[in-house]
């Protein structure tokens, strides 16, 4: 067993984006972005399961937009180009799975 914490960090300091855990073909990460703040598109070549664990995040995937909120888990297959940006200030949970 690992805990692992993801302190929340805005009120220190702005968009942050750190990595939480590598295994072999699998990765977390956690990003927090304040209101406002984005993430430019690019893609992954992996799966992606995104976790919004407060805040409200607009996410264009392909050009459809996309609000996700904690009631939602985002799910992008791989290459799908995507950018995000804070509705509000939000804290986000990116799982990538490889193949």
């Amino acid at each position: 067993m690992n805990l692992i914490e993801t302190p929340y960090l805005l009120e220190e300091k702005e968009k942050h984006v750190s990595k939480v855990v590598q295994m072999d073909n699998h990765q977390v990460m956690n990003i927090q972005l304040r209101t406002g703040e984005e993430i430019k598109e690019h893609d992954a070549k992996e799966y992606v399961l995104i976790v919004v664990r407060k805040g409200k995040v607009l996410f264009t995937v392909e050009g459809v937009e996309q609000l996700v909120t904690t009631e939602h888990i985002l799910h992008m297959n791989p290459l799908e180009k995507h950018a995000l940006k804070a509705v509000e200030d939000a804290d986000i949970i990116v799982i990538k799975i490889g193949n």
